[in-house]
This record gives C-alpha cells, structure tokens and sequence, in this order.
C-alpha cells in the first residue's frame, strides 16, 4: 500500500533517506547505493518503493535538513568538536546546533583503530594488558567482538570485570581522546583517520559475552552480579534475544516447547519473524501447529508490548533450561549444543 506523508518532521530517518535519494533521482542514486550496505539498501528501496506522494514544502524541509548535517559533518570533520559547535551556532543557533551535533555524534560510522580490527588477538594483547582500564575499553570497543572476547578471556580476573563495566558504560568518544590514543598506538601500528562514533555500550558488551567461553562468561557475571546487578542483568538479557531461536538446534526447541505456556507462544507468534516462526512450527505437531495457528488467528489488538514481554517470558524459558543442563546455547561456534 502506498504511504502518504503528512510532516517531514514526523517522518522516520529512512523515509527521509528515502525522499532525499527520490529527490536526486535515479541516476546519482545508483551511485550513492554503491556506498551502502546490503540491509540499507533493502531498507530505502522498500521504503521508496512504498512511497507516493511528497509534497514540495516536505521537500524542502527533508533536504534543508540533510543539508544541514552535512555541513554539520563536514566542519566537525575539518575542525573538531569546538569549532563545528561555534560555526554552527553562529550559523544556526545554539539550539539547532546541539541538536545537529547530538544527531551526527550518534550517526557516524567509525574508521578509527582500523588497524586493530585486522590485528591477530595475541598482538593486540600484548599492547592493551599494561594500559588503564578505560584505555583497554575504549581500544576494545573498537577491536571485533570476536577479537575483545579473546582479549577479555586472557585478563586478570579484577581487571577483566573493570573492563567489563567500563565497556557498557561508554557512549561516545571525543575524537581529540581517540586521537591522542592512536598516537601512542601508532607506534606500534599504522596511523588511521579518526571519527566520532557510538562506542562500546551494553550491546556490545553481550556481543561479546556471547563469544567467551563459558567459564569466563561464568567468572564474569558471579563477579559482576556482586558489583552491579543491574548491569549484569541488562547485559545477560542481551545476549540471547527471541530471533536467536533460529539458532537453536531442532532437538532444543522441541525441550523448550515442552516448557513454556501455548499462550505466550500464540502471542510471541503473532509479530514474530517469519523465520522464527517456521522454525518453531517446523517443530511442532501437526496438532499442536493447529491450535497454535488458530489462537494467532483468533487474537485481536495484541500490543506490541505484550508481544515482546511473551517473547522474554521464552527467552527466560531458554535460559533456565540452559541454566538447569537440559540444553545448550551455541556460543560463537565454540560450543556444540546437545540436550
């Protein structure tokens, strides 16, 4: 069905995208889609395909913003954080100004520590182990999630649960920070250009949870629960989410079906990704698949809200079978999973 705007300001970053590539036309949009990655593309050329009308005035909004985070981009790029912040509210004003500089602070895909990403884990062990905790973590936040987890592996016990937290709490880095680090690692590997990005956070941090073996994981969490449950608790629900399901293998998801209620699987069915739903009923019987099916059928203004707190109550379902040796989660390809 087409889609009808109604205010520029109202519209999500991929319609605006979107109306940006639609505004340029056909042929400097193949060439933009050169620079994109293959689930962008899916998403802006879905969204433009469902696009139907936008109006001059919306026009010109959407373009006078991606106007202005370019410019925004470009003297952030050219001067650093002080000066970007002065030019655009002289140009601007201060208000627009923090708003454009908070949205391409969050936007801009990093280039920086390139260099670690391609080093083998031993090498860049060999550089982090004697530096501050927060060094470690910033440079880690940059490294592979696979790479951090080896890393984190070979850590001392009190320094790797340091890391840990310093890891889920960053945010952002300031690139005059990032530069004087790659200067002292520069020594030891080749120099790279510098942007400012999101780094680290709880996401990363179960990334690579996810990737550890699973006495660190073990070490980790026991030692984490005691300094900030909160924050293990945040990172531990992370790591094995609803879509993971496909992961699984045929003779656990039949253990966890067995365990949880028909009625959250009906509701964590109803939205769920059709992936994960055919998996799930490729497990099923044929009874079962039947009044599945039909109590999804029969439900009605499901909010989203209760679709995701029945698709929780599942993943706690996994994880206590997990916890209790009935099945095992594959961790990065380290584990085989057996129930």
């Amino acid at each position: 069905m087409a889609t009808r705007r109604t205010s520029g300001s109202r519209m999500s970053s991929v319609q605006k995208a979107a109306a940006v590539i639609i505004t340029l036309g056909s042929d400097k949009a193949s060439k933009i889609y050169r620079y994109l990655r293959e689930e962008e593309i899916e998403k802006l050329s879905i969204e433009i395909a469902k696009s139907d009308h936008i109006s001059p005035a919306e026009t010109h909004e959407i373009i006078e913003d991606f106007y202005r985070l370019c410019i925004t981009k470009k003297v952030l790029a050219e001067g650093g954080v002080e000066y970007a912040r002065d030019v655009l509210e002289k140009a601007f004003g201060a208000k627009q100004a923090a708003s454009l500089m908070e949205r391409i602070t969050r936007s801009l895909q990093t280039r920086a520590f390139d260099f670690v990403r391609k080093a083998d884990y031993k090498s860049l062990l060999t550089i982090v182990q004697n530096e501050h905790p927060q060094t470690i973590a910033l440079i880690l936040s940059y490294a592979r999630a696979d790479q951090a987890a080896e890393v984190l592996a070979e850590l001392s016990k009190d320094l790797r649960i340091d890391v840990v937290e310093r890891i889920s709490n960053l945010d952002r880095a300031n690139p005059d920070t990032i530069k004087i680090v790659e200067e002292v690692l520069a020594k030891k590997f080749e120099a790279v250009a510098v942007d400012l990005v999101e780094i680290g956070g709880i996401n990363y941090m179960a990334d690579i949870m996810n990737q550890v073996d699973r006495g660190t994981e073990k070490q980790v969490f026991d030692e984490l629960y005691a300094r900030d449950p909160k924050l293990a608790d945040e990172i531990r629900k992370r790591m094995f989410v609803f879509e993971d399901i496909v992961y699984l293998d045929n003779l656990s998801i039949q253990t966890f079906l067995r365990a949880i209620d028909t009625k959250d699987l009906s509701i964590a069915l109803k939205a769920a990704n059709p992936e994960v739903a055919e998996i799930i009923f490729e497990n099923m019987s044929s009874r079962m698949q039947e009044t599945i099916k039909a109590d999804i059928e029969y439900l009605h203004n499901v909010r989203l809200r209760d679709v995701e707190e029945a698709q929780q109550r599942i993943v706690a379902t996994i994880r206590k079978l997990e916890e209790d040796g009935s099945l095992v989660i594959s961790k990065g390809g380290k584990d085989d999973v057996f129930v």
